[in-house]
This record gives structure tokens, sequence and C-alpha cells, in this order.
């Protein structure tokens, strides 16, 4: 298993408020980035996977949704958030 609890608490204490604060929008955005990551690393070694392929699709515009979300609410944690994971727009 690729994202264990221990692995979560680490993303949202890094990211996140705290390690227990998985409801920010950084913390989701960094889950999303490295659940996308992985994902990527799939379909490279399996590019007939469409089911995968499919929830890629869907995770990428769930990131770009709350991305948007936090750039309409507060730009200066959209650009942290930005540099901080190297994510580009």
């Amino acid at each position: 298993m690729y994202l264990t609890p221990e692995k979560k608490q680490e993303i949202f204490a890094k990211h996140g408020k705290s390690e227990r604060d998985t409801g920010s929008a950084e913390g989701q955005v960094a889950l999303f980035t490295f659940r996308i990551n992985h994902l990527s690393q799939h379909l490279k070694k399996n590019h007939k996977d469409y089911a995968t392929e499919r929830s890629l699709v869907k995770l990428v515009g769930k990131r770009k949704r709350l991305l948007d979300y936090l750039k309409s609410k507060d730009i200066e944690r959209y650009r942290a958030i930005i540099a901080e994971l190297g994510l580009r727009k």
C-alpha cells in the first residue's frame, strides 16, 4: 500500500496546520499531489490501465478546483503552496 496512515499524517503535518488538520486546503492539495505523482508513475508502466487514468484525471480536476478556491480566498496561501509543492499554474 503506497499511502499508509503514517504517510498521510506526515503530509498533513508538513503542509497543514497540524497532523490532525485534514480539512485545510493546503493539506488536501499536498495529499492530492502525492497521489497524482504516484498514479503518474503507475501509468508510465501500465499505459493501458484506463481506470487509473480516469482516476488521475479526476484527481487533477479536484486539485485544480481546490487551488482555484484558495487563489480566490487568499492569494498568499495559494502562492506559498504552489512554491512549496513545485506546482506551476
